[in-house]
């Protein structure tokens, strides 16, 4: 391979690690029920935290509803912000779907 295409990959390949980290470095939080019940993930998709309001328990049926509404939320907006970062990376470049994981 010429050494141009190589360093060009490797830069690539280097910045596109740089990028997974930092997704996975990023919070995000969603909330249901006017805040009864917080969520936090990772913007590579990871639940990491969920805070709930001790007036949230009094219904376990409702509580049931707010955590899936706002995990799901937090899981939407953190995998979006690091489909996004990642995306920068490749701006312009002709690349097929799923040529990338997470793009």
């Amino acid at each position: 391979m010429d050494n141009g295409i190589g360093a060009l990959l490797g830069g690539f390949q280097n910045k596109l690690a740089a990028l997974k980290e930092e997704a996975a470095a990023l919070r995000v939080e969603a909330q249901s029920g006017g805040g009864l019940v917080t969520a936090t993930a990772t913007g590579d998709g990871q639940l990491v935290a969920v805070r709930i309001a001790p007036s949230a328990c009094d219904d376990p049926e409702l509580l049931e509803d707010l955590v899936l509404a706002a995990v799901n939320e937090a899981l939407r907006r953190g995998q979006a912000e690091g489909a996004r970062k990642l995306a920068s990376l490749t701006a312009g470049l002709p690349l097929p779907p799923g040529l990338i994981p997470g793009l």
